[in-house]
């Protein structure tokens, strides 16, 4: 299914759903194909059926429960998003717990961000579209949290290999920018408080990015906790 947009057709979202309970992925599917434009494309009912349907499939995006029989959603997210070829596909985590160190993992190992399973349906929706569009983090303000709680309880995090030194790479605009970005702040909300367009916070997110070899938003997050450039606030 198409949705017009002048004189081009837009591909709709392409999304695969990761979940051993198969009522959840069958409420998915009805909500994800009711939309003009997303698709279901496959259905993965443990983490290596999810890579497999992954690399056959090309998803945009993948809803990928954590826990799950044999291969979990961890071990599934680390292996698509460390396959070049999957590059362009983004992982939302989904879960029942508000705080899990397993979130934070999945989002070190590449995940766009994570949603809780007691979402709204229009919030699950909106996470879709925020992924496949490149702009995940998702719901930023409580990724800060569980990051920060997380820290605050001395879990044993080390976060991406070489990061800390790393962040000299950055120029001084970047870092004041990747602070935003760690306070749970969008591009337009960036550029409000730092005086510039949303499209100069975008090219200096893209240019830190690059740098900390980060692969979206998520990582960025991670990165400011794990290097001390910002750090946990108690509640």
């Amino acid at each position: 299914m198409t949705v017009p947009s002048g004189d081009r057709p837009v591909r709709p979202i392409r999304v695969l759903l990761a979940d051993d309970q198969a009522l959840l992925r069958s409420a998915f599917r009805v909500l994800v194909d009711s939309e003009p434009d997303m698709e279901v494309v496959g259905e993965a009912a443990d983490g290596a059926q999810a890579l497999e349907l992954a690399r056959g499939q090309a998803p945009d995006v993948v809803l990928m429960d954590i826990r799950m029989p044999g291969t979990d959603g961890l071990a599934a997210t680390r292996a698509i998003c460390s396959d070049p070829a999957l590059a362009e596909v983004r992982v939302v985590m989904l879960t029942t717990f508000e705080v899990d160190e397993y979130v934070v993992q999945s989002l070190r190992a590449g995940a766009s961000g994570f949603l809780g399973k007691g979402a709204e349906p229009e919030e699950l929706l909106a996470a879709i579209r925020i992924a496949a569009a490149g702009e995940a983090l998702l719901s930023p303000a409580a990724t800060k949290g569980l990051i920060a709680k997380f820290l605050a309880q001395g879990g044993d995090y080390d976060g991406p290999a070489g990061a800390a030194v790393r962040l000299d790479v950055l120029t001084g605009r970047e870092r004041e920018v990747l602070v935003q970005v760690a306070g749970g702040l969008s591009n337009d909300e960036i550029g409000e408080r730092l005086t510039v367009s949303p499209l100069t916070v975008k090219t200096h997110v893209n240019r830190a990015m690059a740098k900390l070899g980060a692969r979206d938003r998520a990582q960025l997050v991670v990165i400011a906790y794990e290097t001390g450039l910002v750090r946990p606030r108690g509640d």
